[in-house]
């Protein structure tokens, strides 16, 4: 028995000794795209911790056997996991994906790590959220240095820094956007709703998205997909006291831990006529729906993925701005004697636009090891406009102009990373084809055309210190028209006939067809520094030279633009445009109270050959009277200041402020640039009370002074009252008075995923006109606005 006893003591610690037997982890953290080894990297095994050294190398000692979660982090890098089974001593090579600041990729979510030297400004997720019955320009006018050039008061498109159209790139989740955007009255196709958020980067510094947007880009940017098994999305309701409608809206997104996704969503608004102060605008009235629908595999190394986006939109012209007679136009504009009022509707009649506006991309992207990361994308976009004037009999119930565009565009971008320096180059391609439907029985704005593009960039990064980086990039780009256009006898041998005779194709009664091929050359650059002198002080310059291929309409245009309620005359010699952009910023954070932020960014633009569009004349139609806006090349200058402030007085009370001021002149003709914006003066304060139920109240105030700068553009106008004639003059000139407005907003969660957000636009209900609308001769801006959203997160 006491052998056996022995045995059995024997064995048992020869199982307690090899139960606690203990083993050595050992291994490297390195950067995945030029090996260079990791200091500081904080490597988990398990409830273990250990460091990085400057060699990149961790050390855990007596792990006991077992199998464990082992996790690597360090800072600007996406976190590495993997299951880790220990037997034996184990030595594992750890790599990370180590962005060292990308340039314009500017992975631009969330905090923005590095925005290197573009000037930006972000609307973030909250700043969307309560404000999502609003459509982009408007949105956007929330920012310092941006407004919105209006045609309406449904119809917006962005302005920075006083340039607009086509002047500023729109990119859609990396698309970017094609869609007749040289109308003033075109507003841009997209959903807000469908966006985490909105990047402005100011002047020509973001090579990457094209040549065109000399006056800045807009990123829109989704919500970035998590990379677990989840369920997530949300459904919104808001109603509309302004035009007594509703908007609903929803989001869903599934993803699985194997990184595969689906998301969708869409949303529906109907707005009927809108109320300015005291009365209500007929045929002001909205209705726009959407949808998007995606899935993908987006994992570390490679992924893709495939989506679809479209939207459908309907707006009422006011009926006031288009007027039958000389007299009812010098009246409204002179006196400010409104037409057409106080009959609200639910119904859009003509003059309106219908808009519809289609998206398909597919992108894929590949990591090698050493070669850096190739990103593919191939987007497919339709744009259909038709815009109703009008008419007497059957034509009434056809569009005054119906126009096609498609798009094709691809684009391979390669960028690789190293410890001090990052480069990114890419190629692109476009071909567009815009078709102007005949069965308007109307003359076409704009002609049938082909245009071609084709580009190349590079954009160069260094990192000089921890203090200093520098970039520099440069494009260039091709660009073609290959138009078909028919021109008057008379207006083509006065203007056109000794320059361009290769383009008469034939000549038919008064008409003469032409084929116009214009080919242009256009070359950008840029330079810019990123200066940290200390952790609380920031630096930035950027300065840039770019081309700008002349739009259709500043080209072709020849008609009424029905929804602008003006007549455009194009002018086809006009040459590229070049833009010297001079941007800098200096920002600060001081002690004071809970934390002082200031901002100030000075801007400079010069161009020689600047497309401007001026009123010439007034136009009588069978079908009204409408001034004649003409297009000219000048050398013109802008410059102006945008500045920002915001005091954290308490923990949750937050104040912001921001000013922006703008001077434009024409060079060549000695006078101020049209439509530039006034200066302007936001203040707001904000109680965030995150516990226990995110409650928040704000109270907003917009001040905008009266732009005394603006060029005399007044018109003649010859009418027949009371038996006599009369020839009288039209102030098409003077600007509006200045005003001031006062919006308040207040949201808290009801119940667990439920948080409803009240807003009041407009709380006093002022009478005011904005000079950058188009149509601030016939009527006011709208009135005081209720707003309440319901929102359900799930």
């Amino acid at each position: 028995m006491k052998l056996i006893y022995s045995v059995m003591l024997i064995l048992c610690g020869l199982v307690f000794t090899n139960a606690q037997k203990t083993f050595t982890v050992q291994g490297t953290v390195q950067d995945f795209h030029d090996k260079t080894m990791l200091e500081n990297a904080v490597v988990k095994l398990g409830d273990f911790t250990a460091r990085t050294d400057k060699s990149g190398k961790f050390s855990f000692n007596k792990i006991p056997s077992g199998n464990y979660t082992l996790i690597a982090k360090h800072p600007d890098c996406n976190d590495y996991t993997e299951n880790v089974g220990v037997t034996q001593d184990v030595h594992l090579a750890i790599t990370l994906e180590h962005h060292i600041g990308e340039i314009e990729t500017v992975t631009i979510h969330g905090s923005h790590k590095t925005k290197g030297s573009v000037i930006m400004q972000t609307l973030n997720h909250t700043d969307i959220e309560r404000n999502s019955t609003e459509n982009l320009g408007n949105l956007l006018s929330k920012m310092t240095g941006v407004t919105a050039l209006k045609t309406g008061n449904n119809i917006s498109k962005p302005v920075i820094h006083g340039l607009y159209g086509s002047r500023i790139s729109i990119l859609n989740n990396g698309v970017k956007m094609a869609e007749q955007e040289w109308g003033v009255e075109h507003a841009p196709n997209v959903d807000t709703n469908d966006f985490e958020h909105i990047d402005v980067i100011k002047g020509a510094s973001a090579l990457k998205y094209g040549n065109e947007g000399v006056g800045g880009v807009v990123v829109l940017e989704p919500a970035t997909v998590p990379k677990r098994d989840t369920l997530m999305g949300n459904i919104k309701l808001s109603g509309i006291s302004n035009g007594k409608g509703a908007e609903i809206s929803t989001n869903v997104l599934k993803s699985w831990e194997n990184e595969w996704f689906v998301k969708t969503g869409g949303s529906y608004k109907k707005l009927g006529d809108l109320y300015v102060p005291h009365h209500t605008l007929q045929n002001t009235g909205a209705e726009v729906n959407s949808f998007n629908f995606s899935f993908g595999k987006h994992s570390f190394m490679q992924g893709f993925d495939v989506s679809y986006s479209g939207i459908n939109q309907e707006f009422g012209i006011y009926r006031g701005a288009h007027l039958a007679s000389p007299e009812d136009f010098y009246n409204a504009v002179n006196f400010g004697q409104s037409y057409y009022l106080d009959q609200f509707m639910y119904d859009i009649d003509n003059p309106k636009q219908e808009v519809a506006h289609h998206i398909a991309k597919l992108s894929a992207y590949r990591r090698f090891a050493d070669f850096g990361k190739l990103t593919f994308q191939y987007s497919f976009q339709l744009n259909r406009r038709k815009e109703y004037d009008i008419r007497r009999g059957e034509f009434n119930d056809l569009p005054s102009m119906d126009l096609r565009l498609i798009t094709h565009s691809a684009s391979l971008v390669h960028l690789i990373e190293r410890s001090n320096w990052s480069l990114e180059s890419g190629i692109s391609g476009t071909f567009q084809d815009n078709y102007p439907n005949p069965s308007t029985k109307a003359r076409r704005l704009i002609p049938d055309y082909y245009r071609y593009d084709a580009g190349a960039f590079s954009v160069f990064k260094y990192r000089l210190n921890t203090q200093l980086n520098v970039e520099a990039g440069a494009r260039y780009d091709f660009s073609r028209y290959d138009a078909y256009k028919y021109y008057d006898s008379d207006k083509w041998n006065a203007n056109y006939a000794d320059t361009f005779p290769q383009f008469f194709v034939n000549e038919s009664g008064s008409r003469i067809l032409t084929r116009p091929i214009l080919d242009y050359h256009n070359f950008s650059a840029n330079i810019g520094l990123d200066y940290r002198p200390t952790q609380n002080f920031e630096f930035k310059l950027n300065l840039s030279r770019a081309d700008r291929t002349p739009n259709p309409a500043e080209l072709f245009s020849d008609g009424l633009h029905h929804s602008a309620a003006i007549m455009e005359e194009g002018n086809l010699n006009i040459k590229k445009e070049t833009v010297y952009n001079v941007n800098l910023s200096v920002a600060g954070h001081f002690d004071v109270l809970k934390g002082l932020h200031l901002e100030v960014n000075p801007y400079l633009m010069m161009s020689d050959n600047f497309v401007n569009q001026i009123p010439t004349s007034v136009m009588s139609t069978n079908r009204g009277v409408f001034p004649v806006w003409t297009y000219q090349q000048i050398k013109a200058r802008i410059y102006g200041l945008d500045a920002d402030a915001e005091l954290n007085i308490l923990d949750n009370l937050k104040w912001k402020s921001g000013f922006s001021i703008l001077k434009g002149d024409d060079l060549s003709n000695n006078e101020p640039l049209i439509l530039m914006m006034p200066a302007k003066l936001r203040n707001s304060i904000e109680l965030n009370l995150s516990k226990p139920s995110h409650f928040y109240v704000t109270l907003e105030n917009e001040n905008a002074f009266k732009q005394n700068r603006f060029p005399i553009r007044d018109l003649p106008v010859t009418f027949i009252k009371d038996g006599v004639e009369r020839s009288e003059t039209v102030d098409f000139s003077s600007t509006p008075a200045a005003y001031t407005l006062f919006n308040a907003s207040v949201g808290a969660d009801i119940i667990k995923n439920l948080n409803v957000n009240f807003r009041i636009n407009n709380v006093f209900n002022t009478e005011y006109r904005e000079y950058l609308n188009r149509l601030r001769y016939y009527m006011y801006e709208p009135g005081r606005n209720f707003v309440v959203t319901l929102k359900y997160n799930f």
